[in-house]
């Protein structure tokens, strides 16, 4: 219905090109490599599966799976691929296990396999910034290729201790998961060294997880951190590239309490850095490593009474020189919201440089005269792209109407902006900008919306919904029903959907995947509530730090204020009859909502819910709720399910897909017995062998009408 958009598109580091995943045109769940030569090039496919390895199935992992799921990456076919070096010339592109080289010629793409391993798979290729090397991990260990035709020669591996519960330069979970840093090793800018991050799992309890498919069931293994146990040991290494033997290589040293390492790299002087965590996360420092040992220097350390949020955006500007070296851009909340800052890097003195009204979001890139950035507008429901000054003045890239998203990326030198814009109800649209001016902007290639989208997107209303607090206000979009027949003085019921987790925002200015669902749910005589509670993302420090030590507290207080006050505000609303429905923390607010004497809702449909937060990882559930104490900790007692259990009085649904390796299946059934225990009657759905996100057309769809007739069925008279 939404057409067939690109996928993970990227500007080639010169500009030169734009390249993205489309889906086939025989199946859209297959993706083909395409791309764009700029200016104002045509569309043309580059690449398939079939043009690589014939009509052989792709072959993936288990730890390969996982990995795509750690990305959020859906669909099958080509999954990733990157520019390799500076020029516009050549792509690495990892499929079935292996990695290919792709260079494009007057003639057109032209493959060469880089690896013959049917065995072993070659993960996370990074090129070097001239192109001309290229390390990836291969059985745990850190291995180069040359791609330099005169000196080409086999790969060679740089670490030497690869093992089940050893890696060098892969993410380990938490980091890939809870810290968003996917990779594991950092090419100097000069090619000559890789800093590298040498992970022990061997501490780590390994977890037992029965993916349990519909016609067999698989164990899988699992290094999997659960609150309070160990993490995996990471050391931060430094490996000489140059000649054939590989040496020692030069480990760098951190303080003990440095649990997480958030972020790593290389400034272009040639010294690393690192970012590193406390476990309780109420701290982040930057250090760098200079002299013949690589001896640590704190840069700066950035502290908060709740938690520190991870630093996406550090950079070296060249032009704003302090103490003799370029400046450092830096994200703090010190002001009070997310904001830029210039940091000296040697005193570490730092000077506000943005001054937005709402918090920043990113960094897109930087030019001589300031940056380019997106922040957040209208309280959180829209987003922007901003030009930035570096007397600190901004102004809105492209002023337009208001009411919607937008975000970008940008080459390497800040000339081009991918940009992508939605709104409600419509679609992204994906478009190459020159900075500029001078270019007229290049629309991706996309198949266009099915006309029947415009027809139904529903219009929503804008609700001042107050926080349980009474004061905050929330963001709430409300959707009317649209049943033929119902008049407007006739009661009618409400589903209400939300996340209430940190680290998102579901209500805003932007296209939603649920679009098409919410105006059948409209069609079929329902309401329908979407709302943000205190602790979600994109609004000032106090408003996002509302679930420190505790789960289920304020956005569970915001919920059913929200309920009160949604029959006041659309008086049509029969407030006996509303339901509620959410996924994953949305499941665990849509349990704990109905494990609750006074609550207003008459049904709710929980998927993959957390239970009991004991089960989730360290990194994520201590940052909010701290140690565990083996469960007994006030903020894991409180937050529990499973002994709620006894509490349920009305309908509720729980719905997981039975391979779950992010919110593990074992929440689900550890409910499901105490509910069982107490006799409770409730409603379960299971997937078999999906994981936490429910994929495939058919099971999507499915999942849609399961949830429609049980509304139907406990909402309508």
């Amino acid at each position: 219905m939404v057409g067939r958009l690109p996928r993970a598109p990227e500007l080639s580091p010169g500009g030169g090109w734009v390249t993205y995943l489309r889906a086939s045109e025989q199946d859209s769940e297959i993706n083909e490599l395409w791309g764009q030569a700029l200016p104002g090039g045509q569309p043309r496919r580059l690449l398939s599966v079939s043009d690589l390895i014939g009509a052989q199935g792709v072959r993936l992992t288990e730890a390969e799976k996982m990995a795509l799921e750690r990305r959020r990456v859906q669909g099958r076919g080509i999954t990733g691929y990157q520019w390799c070096g500076k020029d516009d010339r050549r792509l690495i592109l990892p499929l079935s296990g292996d990695l290919y080289l792709v260079e494009l010629t007057e003639q057109g793409p032209r493959s060469q396999r880089l690896s013959f391993d049917e065995k072993e798979p070659e993960r996370d290729p990074v090129c070097d910034a001239a192109g001309r090397q290229l390390a990836f991990v291969k059985g745990g260990d850190l291995w180069v290729q040359s791609l330099d035709g005169a000196s080409a020669g086999p790969a060679r591996r740089l670490s030497q201790t690869g093992s089940e519960s050893r890696s060098t330069g892969l993410a380990e979970f938490v980091a890939a998961e809870e810290f968003g840093r996917q990779r594991g090793f950092w090419w100097s800018p000069d090619g000559q060294r890789i800093l590298a991050l040498e992970v022990d799992e061997s501490e780590v309890p390994l977890k037992t997880r029965s993916q349990i498919f519909a016609d067999r069931m698989a164990m899988t293994t699992q290094r999997y951190p659960g609150a309070g146990e160990r993490n995996a040991k990471v050391h931060a290494l430094v490996f000489d590239t140059r000649g054939r033997v590989p040496v020692e290589p030069q480990r760098l040293s951190l303080p003990a309490e440095a649990e997480y390492i958030s972020r790593a790299g290389w400034f272009a002087d040639g010294t690393p850095w690192l970012q590193w965590f406390t476990r309780d996360q109420k701290q982040l420092s930057l250090v760098e490593f200079s002299g013949p040992q690589d001896q640590a220097r704190t840069v700066l350390v950035e502290r908060d009474p709740a938690w520190v949020e991870v630093q996406d955006d550090l950079r070296e500007l060249p032009t704003q020189l302090r103490s003799g070296k370029p400046a450092l851009l830096w994200i703090s909340e010190a002001s009070g919201r997310a904001q830029f800052w210039l940091v000296d890097r040697v005193t570490g003195e730092r000077q506000q440089l943005s001054r937005q009204a709402e918090p920043v979001a990113r960094l897109i890139c930087q030019r001589e005269q300031g940056l380019v950035f997106s922040g957040a507008t209208e309280r959180g429901r829209g987003r922007e792209i901003f030009e930035l000054n570096w007397q600190g003045q901004s102004r809105v890239f492209q002023p337009g109407e208001a009411r919607r998203w937008r975000d970008a990326r940008a080459d390497q030198g800040c000339r081009h902006l991918l940009l992508t814009e939605s709104r409600w109800g419509q679609p992204p649209r994906t478009e190459v900008l020159a900075l500029d001016g001078q270019a007229p902007a290049l629309p991706l290639k996309g198949d266009a919306p099915d006309p029947l989208l415009a027809a139904i997107a529903p219009q929503v209303q804008v609700l001042d919904i107050v926080a349980a607090d009474g004061q905050t206000p929330l963001n709430a979009f409300y959707l009317p029903p649209l049943k033929a027949g119902t008049k407007p003085d006739q009661r009618h019921p409400v589903i209400v959907k939300a996340y209430g987790g940190p680290g998102t925002a579901t209500v805003g200015w932007r296209w939603s995947g649920d679009t098409a669902l919410l105006a059948y749910l409209q069609r079929q005589g329902f309401g329908v509530l979407t709302l943000d509670t205190r602790g979600m993302a994109y609004r000032d420090r106090a408003f996002t730090r509302a679930h420190a030590e505790g789960f289920g507290k304020a956005e569970l207080a915001d919920l059913f204020a929200a309920v009160h006050q949604l029959s006041k505000l659309v008086p049509s609303v029969d407030p006996a009859r509303i339901g509620f429905t959410g996924w994953s923390y949305g499941g665990y607010l849509a349990a704990r909502a109905m494990l609750d004497a006074n609550t207003p809702f008459a049904a709710a449909i929980a998927g993959a819910p957390p239970t009991d937060w004991m089960l989730y990882d360290t990194a994520y559930t201590e940052r909010y709720l701290g140690m565990p104490e083996g469960g007994r900790a006030k903020p894991y007692a409180e937050a529990n399910l499973i002994s709620r259990a006894g509490l349920l009085q009305k309908p509720l649904m729980l719905v997981h897909g039975t391979a779950d390796d992010n919110v593990l299946f074992e929440n689900s059934l550890r409910l499901i017995e105490a509910l069982q225990s107490e006799g409770k009657l409730f409603e379960t759905v299971i997937y078999p062998g999906r994981a936490h996100g429910i994929t495939g057309k058919k099971a999507r769809l499915h999942l849609d009408r399961t949830q429609t007739d049980f509304f139907i069925r406990h909402l309508k008279p």
